[in-house]
């Protein structure tokens, strides 16, 4: 696919408009400046990429796109500083930036000077994404070499083309060098979506109605128009009636209720949710199928939403250290494009084995404590099922707690407790009434805000259930919305200096 054709499916028809000037001309020999001549005729281009801004959808983006006739989309000067250029430019007028790299990489003919040049491109992404503007990719076939390990690898989400060839060492330079082939299934984008590496595997056409919904979310505007007809009701607290009318439920009960096959979990939640976009583990190479991530809307409300996926999940399943490293993109993620984080609590609790241990699953947890304790940007919380141990405790810090009814809170499940403290499981129902587990005792003692009432159980009615929630969050996330962001930081690190010490003697 050529640049032309990219940019012709991607955007809106005749709205593309070209930045692009007489590209800069390095000192060269005489032989690569025929090379370059000749690769101008072949492909129809200037250089190696094109850039500028047209408009997605009615929505304006700035466009950068390699043309791998050129040299084989290769970047020297010229090029990186064409790409920088249009970066520098997206920066200033506010624009989201699409790049679209297909490239083996850094231009031989130029050497050295040719591969520093992506530095300064990914210095310029860097600047764009801490301005708050969104940095979308879409991998082509190939994508190789520097090109992926820069500017191709910086995007806020990255989706890639079905079958490309994406890579860091292209196979015929590692055949060359360590005279065997490389090993085949590697560098397709297939595989590297299965761990974690990238977003997912689109056409075209398809990435274009992702990006739409992505830079619809990411605007971080408020659109009534996302809201399902027929049950945006206002949402009444019913915590004062549960309290004193429905006495609330034995904590043992609602360890029960929240194991019941057909409890709803975060996925009936976005199925109530507008613009979704689920995206796909951490960017590192790693990916946890217990944890889920997604750009999305809750009643025209727009946030980052990550939390533990219950679908399909034994009972036995547990999280391990990458669903941690996946919430930490959640958040960077959230805080880059000053969207409100939505995390979604519903686990049987961390994964306790050799592997876990050593890929650092107890720091991981630490770090997802400190960083959103300190986030820059609005937080609501939700304990939605299960909250057992440190992976439950990874996600709570927020600066608003929901809970469902029968949702709970625990360092251990209550049979865990019950075989420390009894040295048996016999008296879990007794260990988690006195443990304060059930979301009663949490909001009694500040952990929790707010109650989301089930009748009498969410999996008796799983779809009210959802849209309650729903428009629980989106209540929460509209009172966030225009709070300072240092207010809320302080405020959120004043609420866990002081939990637990009501009423303590000194």
């Amino acid at each position: 696919m050529s640049a032309d054709e990219l940019l012709g499916q991607l955007l809106d028809p005749g709205s593309f408009v070209s930045w692009d000037r007489p590209p800069v001309e390095p000192a060269v020999s005489p032989r690569y400046r025929q090379d370059l001549v000749a690769a101008s005729r072949r492909a129809g281009t200037d250089e190696a990429v094109l850039t500028g801004e047209g408009l997605l959808r009615g929505r304006p983006v700035a466009v950068i796109a390699c043309e791998f006739a050129f040299l084989a989309g290769s970047i020297g000067v010229a090029a990186a500083e064409r790409i920088v250029t249009a970066v520098e430019r997206a920066t200033e007028r506010g624009l989201p930036l699409i790049a679209s790299p297909t490239s083996g990489g850094t231009r031989m003919q130029e050497g050295t000077v040719a591969f520093v040049q992506m530095v300064k491109i990914a210095g310029a992404v860097a600047v764009h994404k801490a301005a708050g503007h969104p940095y979308l990719v879409y991998l082509r076939d190939p994508t190789m070499g520097g090109v992926f390990a820069s500017w191709g690898s910086l995007g806020h989400i990255t989706f890639a083309a079905p079958g490309a060839l994406i890579g860091f060492l292209g196979p015929r330079v590692y055949e060359a060098l360590y005279g065997k082939p490389f090993p085949p299934g590697v560098q397709t984008a297939e595989n590297l979506y299965r761990n974690g590496v990238i977003d997912g595997v689109v056409t075209v056409e398809v990435f274009r109605r992702i990006a739409h919904r992505a830079l619809s979310v990411s605007s971080g505007s408020v659109d009534p128009r996302h809201v399902e007809p027929g049950w945006a009701e206002p949402v009444r607290n019913p915590v004062a009636t549960l309290l004193a009318a429905d006495s609330m439920p034995m904590a043992w009960e609602s360890v029960l209720c929240t194991r019941r096959p057909g409890r709803p979990g975060i996925r009936d939640l976005l199925r109530h949710a507008t613009q979704r976009v689920p995206l796909s583990g951490t960017g590192q190479g790693e990916s946890d199928r217990t944890a889920l991530l997604a750009f999305a809307r809750f009643v025209g409300q727009p946030c980052v939403v990550f939390g533990h996926d219950r679908a399909g999940r034994a009972d036995e399943q547990t999280m391990g250290p990458a669903a941690l490293r996946e919430a930490r993109r959640a958040m960077a993620l959230a805080e880059e494009l000053r969207l409100p984080l939505v995390l979604v609590i519903d686990t049987v609790g961390a994964a306790l084995s050799k592997e876990a241990e050593e890929r650092g699953l107890a720091p991981e947890i630490a770090r997802c404590l400190a960083d959103l304790v300190t986030l820059d940007t609005p937080t609501v919380s939700v304990l939605l099922g299960q909250g057992t141990g440190g992976g439950a405790l990874a996600l709570l810090p927020a600066d608003r707690v929901l809970a469902a009814r029968h949702g709970w809170l625990a360092p251990l499940p209550p049979e865990g407790a019950s075989a420390i403290v009894f040295r048996d499981t016999e008296h879990a129902p007794e260990l988690a009434a006195a443990q304060g587990i059930r979301s009663a005792d949490l909001l009694a003692d500040g952990v929790v805000d707010r109650i989301v009432a089930e009748y009498p159980d969410a999996a008796d009615e799983p779809v009210a259930f959802a849209r309650r929630m729903v428009l629980a969050i989106a209540e929460e996330l509209a009172g966030l919305r225009g709070r300072p962001v240092a207010e809320l930081r302080g405020l959120r690190q004043a609420r866990y200096r002081r939990i637990g010490l009501t009423g303590a003697v000194y």
